[in-house]
């Protein structure tokens, strides 16, 4: 077999050096680069600036805990299953992050990227501008019976705290680029259209500034999952000192009840009459 090169601009090891990203791991990164500072540079290839430092890292803040969600919930049962596997209780974690949590991150950068991607000639130079196309954004998705990612919460019906606070560090680093902008229009204008005022969630607005920031759509919901790792991995620490998975499980399991079968119905999609 011919040899082969594989040439990798990330990690390589010698006999007595690692190198990361064309630096010395034990000299140039251990101790001078941050665990955000380095996932960023990991995933563009380019160190960031302080200012997009703070912003990525005020995202993964964002999203690395909402307390019992289903991710969490099911790290703690998979650990009351598996003690003896801690990977699979946080990968158990992990593979629930989709369409409902944490998917939004992505979904909602996607979705206003492909706005931008239509807009023929310069962006919008105003508040009035943006709110123009917030406007036409959002009656398309109503037209389409579609929902705009990124607004409503279940919990924060008056309004995420986390949203404003993203808004205003990302201004305070001239971060502030046309993903964001759209997203507070939308904000803005929405109710013209829907009727009722919905907020603007943290898991959006995280995308948004993600996506300013020029991180690759495609990895949007695994940068949501870098910071949801060190959230399964604080619940896992909390149920080793305080478990709560056996009484969740027992919830379920000394309250079930026996009810007669209910086949599938093919004929109306699995919809039941």
């Amino acid at each position: 077999m011919p040899d082969r090169e594989y040439p990798t601009a990330l990690g390589a090891s010698s006999l007595k050096s690692i190198t990361l990203l064309g630096q010395d791991l034990a000299e140039d990164v251990m101790g001078q680069v941050s665990f955000g500072e380095l996932a960023f540079w990991l995933a563009t290839q380019r160190r960031p600036t302080p200012g997009e430092t703070r912003v990525f890292e005020a995202v993964l803040a964002a999203l690395a805990d909402h307390g019992f969600t289903p991710t969490a919930i099911v790290t703690r049962l998979t650990y009351l299953s598996a003690p003896d596997s801690i990977q699979g209780a946080l990968a158990a974690g992990l593979l629930g992050g989709g369409s409902r949590f944490l998917g939004v991150t992505e979904d909602c950068g996607r979705f206003l990227h492909d706005v931008l991607s239509t807009v023929d000639g310069e962006l919008p130079a105003d508040d009035a501008g943006w709110d123009a196309l917030a406007l036409e954004t959002v009656r398309s998705a109503r037209e389409a019976r579609k929902f705009v990612p990124g607004l409503g919460h279940h919990v924060h019906k008056e309004g995420d705290p986390r949203t404003p606070r993203l808004f205003r560090i990302a201004r305070e680093e001239n971060l502030f680029g046309p993903h964001l902008s759209l997203f507070e229009a939308i904000g803005r204008v929405h109710p013209e259209v829907l009727g009722k005022t919905l907020p603007l969630n943290g898991a959006g607005v995280c995308g948004a500034a993600l996506a300013d920031l020029g991180l690759p759509l495609e990895l949007l919901r695994g940068f949501a999952l870098l910071a949801r790792t060190a959230g399964l991995i604080g619940q896992l620490a909390e149920e080793l000192r305080h478990p709560v998975g056996n009484d969740i499980f027992l919830s379920v399991d000394l309250n079930n009840r026996s009810v007669a079968p209910d086949p599938y119905d093919q004929s109306d999609g699995g919809r039941h009459g």
